[in-house]
This record gives structure tokens, C-alpha cells and sequence, in this order.
């Protein structure tokens, strides 16, 4: 099993660390073997060791089913005017977001990755206060499929893909007939599920403790049968933030600021509080694990800084180290 870190891949980190030498040292001490990179939007630090990475996030737009479908009337309700979707996503149409993502399948394949990582979802910024969706789950995951198998098709990638579950709309893990229409659609041979354990608690408000949400992520395995067997990959952390989801979701926040990108970054501190990203230490996590045997786990983390971070990786892997895992 490869275990890695979630880190940008950019300068910051490089500083952060001391040097790639520093980030080498602190992945030895936590146990860990790299990083699962996600591109910051500056060039790839050129002196980066390839060795260190082990997988790479693709990036991602939240709301973008309606800019690749070019849904103009959907486009304008949401920044109200076409020239404030162009500086929002960087261009017009499904080819800008298309070679947005040819882009960093090129950057994952210069570094080397074993695996990428892609979402499966689409909200918006109201629906993600609201929780009123515009669109289903088939909708998002066939739009996905056709974009994966556009990307894909005709070259030999030198990685798996692995789709990752939200709790938006798309591929959420709960539902098997989604689960598999999303997997069976896609036109790639190595290519598999990247189980995000604390998203898959997030579709579930009423949980409590962490050991509920392991015992839901055990009925979620169970309910999908030999499909469980697509899991190669595992973001670990946990979230219960069902409080949290029922006082403040259900309505639009009063005061949002007037421009998308404004109103697209103080949302962002919403999300966290529901998407807590926080260690596991309840040992109901480990028979999952069990369950699972991954290829690659990722310590995916919520953290201010260096030591936090950490921490918080320490936290969670003395875990899986005493419950034999590591």
C-alpha cells in the first residue's frame, strides 16, 4: 500500500519544507512514501524529485456541467453576463474546460504519476447552501463519462484513473446502478475508485460519532457487493458535520458578496465546516481499511501549516499502525 500526503504542488511548499530534501525527510518520518500532488496554477517547480509523487488530483471546477454543456440561459442566471463566465473559467465552451484537464493529465504524466484522481460532481455555489439541486446524479455522471472517455481515448496514459465520490451530485457511492453505470462507462482499462471516506459521511447528516460513520461506510461496501472490489484507492478522514448541515443549509446566506469569484470564495469557509477533513481515532475505521486492502491511501487533512499537518498525518497513522495496518 502507497501512503501519501495531499500537498499543491507548487513554490510554497517547496519554502514551506526547506527544500524538496525537507519534504523527503518529513514523509520518511511520518511513515509515508510521497504525495498525492494537485496543481497550484503556477509551473510545476522544475527541480521536484518525480520519486516523491505517487499520485496527482486532477483539477476541478464544482459547477461546471452547465459551461460544458454551453448552456447559455444557466450560464446567465448564475454570473450574469457571458464575458463574467469567461473570467470565471478562463474561456468559453467545453474546450476550454477539455484542455484545462489535457493540460494536467500532461503534467501527471511528466511526473510520473501512478494514479490520478477525478471528481465526479457538480454543485454550485447557491445549491451548495441550498442543497436543491440542479441536476441528478445520471446527469452528472454521464456528462462525466464523456469527458473521461473524450480525455482519455487514443493515447497510452502511463497511470490509473480513479474517480473520486462526493456528497454533489454524481457519483456519491451510495446508489450501486450509479456506481456502476459511471465505471462500466468509462472507456479505459486501468481505471478504478478513489473511496473518499470522510465525503461518503457526508451524504449521511443523522451521523454522530466515528464510529457510526465507519459502520455506514461498511453498509455502503456491503450494499455494493463485488462493485466494492473497484476501490483501489482511499482518501482517509473523517467528517460529522450533520449539526453543522441542518442549522445552516436549506437557504441562501443573507449578504453574499455581488461577483461569482467573490461569492465562489467565502463559500469556501461554508464548505470546510461541512467537509471537515479531521484524522480518524476511533479504531472502527480499521476493519474497513481491512475490508478495502487499497493500492494507495492518502492522508487527505485539513491543516494550517507544517506542524499542524503533521500532527494531524501522525494522528491518524499511529491509528492504522497500531490496528496493524502499516
Amino acid at each position: 500500500m502507497l501512503e501519501s500526503i495531499s500537498l499543491p504542488l507548487c513554490g510554497a511548499v517547496r519554502t514551506e519544507y526547506g527544500g524538496w530534501s525537507g519534504l523527503r525527510e518529513e514523509l520518511a518520518r511520518l511513515g509515508c512514501g510521497g504525495i498525492e500532488a494537485i496543481w497550484a496554477g503556477e509551473d510545476l517547480p522544475a527541480d521536484f524529485p518525480p520519486d516523491l509523487l505517487g499520485g496527482y488530483h486532477l483539477t476541478f471546477f464544482p459547477d461546471w456541467l452547465d459551461f460544458y454543456r454551453e448552456d447559455k440561459p444557466a450560464l446567465l442566471a448564475k454570473y450574469g453576463s457571458m464575458e463574467a463566465v469567461r473570467q470565471f473559467y478562463g474561456g468559453a465552451g467545453a474546450e476550454t474546460l477539455l484542455n484545462l484537464y489535457r493540460a494536467d493529465l500532461e503534467r501527471a504524466a511528466a511526473l510520473r504519476a501512478r494514479y490520478v484522481v477525478f471528481h465526479v460532481s457538480d454543485v454550485s455555489v447557491d445549491e451548495g447552501y441550498t442543497y436543491q439541486w440542479l441536476h441528478g446524479d445520471r446527469e452528472v455522471i454521464d456528462a462525466s463519462v464523456e469527458v473521461l472517455n473524450t480525455l482519455l481515448t487514443g493515447r497510452d496514459w502511463p497511470f490509473a484513473v480513479l474517480v473520486e465520490n462526493q456528497w454533489w451530485p454524481g457519483f456519491t457511492f451510495t446508489d450501486p446502478d450509479m456506481t456502476a453505470r459511471l465505471v462500466e462507462g468509462i472507456r479505459y482499462p486501468d481505471k478504478g475508485i478513489l473511496l473518499d471516506t470522510g465525503h461518503l459521511m457526508n451524504t449521511n447528516p443523522a451521523l454522530r460519532t466515528q464510529e457510526e460513520g465507519a459502520l455506514y461506510l461498511i453498509d455502503m461496501l456491503e450494499r455494493h457487493g463485488t462493485l466494492s472490489q473497484a476501490v483501489r484507492g482511499v482518501h482517509l478522514h473523517q467528517s460529522l458535520s450533520g449539526a453543522y448541515v441542518r442549522k445552516h443549509t436549506g437557504f441562501l446566506p443573507q449578504n453574499q458578496p455581488r461577483t461569482p469569484i467573490e461569492r465562489f470564495c467565502a463559500s469556501y469557509q461554508h464548505i470546510l465546516q461541512i467537509d471537515r477533513h479531521r484524522p480518524w481515532t476511533d479504531p472502527a475505521i480499521l476493519p474497513v481499511l481491512k475490508r478495502i486492502a487499497p493500492e494507495f491511501l492518502t492522508h487527505e487533512l485539513q491543516a494550517g501549516d507544517r506542524a499542524a499537518r503533521f500532527q494531524a498525518v501522525r494522528t491518524q497513522r499511529d491509528l492504522l499502525e497500531r490496528g496493524g495496518l502499516v
